[in-house]
């Protein structure tokens, strides 16, 4: 069985993520980089995990959209969902503004589920997915799709730059 822990960053990729832009990370295949920034987002409080997890979903969606082996692909997929709940989670906690919650699109068989999150200044990102989420806790999206296609890696990596760079005080 294989260890699915995320790597341990060392000091040197902590200063890396210090420095590094969100596009930076996304496009690097760096394990221990993206963990490091990951923790730099969690660091900022409610609107960085909200960031960290939409980037994971993104970047996790992305990369299984080009794995050929279905076992990368399905595990891919399966850290999408995850962080698909864990961004439901936090947003019910504190949502910081973000209108959210599931819609449905009957033209995706099999992925007719949608969370959206309009970001504040940013706009509007959507993920499709195959299940519904806790219909009892989280909410069902009051608006309409944008209308905008290939959007929301863009619209995400610009909401992690714009968190990271509010300042925070204790």
């Amino acid at each position: 069985m294989t260890d699915k822990r995320a790597p341990e960053p060392t000091e040197a990729d902590i200063t890396r993520a210090a420095k590094s832009k969100a596009r930076e990370v996304y496009e690097a295949s760096d394990g221990k980089l993206t963990v490091a920034f990951y923790r730099r987002l969690c660091a900022r409080g409610p609107a960085g995990i909200i960031a960290m997890n939409l980037m994971r979903a993104q970047k996790t969606s992305s990369r299984a959209k080009v794995y050929r082996g279905r076992q990368y692909r399905n595990a891919s997929y399966d850290t999408k969902n995850y962080s698909l709940d864990q961004l439901c989670v936090a947003l019910e906690k504190d949502a910081c503004g973000i209108k959210w919650g599931f819609g449905r699109d009957d033209n995706t068989p099999g992925f007719v589920w949608v969370v959206y999150a309009d970001l504040p200044g940013i706009g509007q990102v959507s993920f499709h997915t195959d299940h519904r989420g806790d219909s009892r806790r989280w909410p069902n999206y009051d608006g309409i799709w944008d209308g905008v296609k290939g959007m929301s890696e863009s619209r995400i990596l610009e909401f992690c730059d714009a968190v990271l760079e509010v300042e925070v005080t204790a």
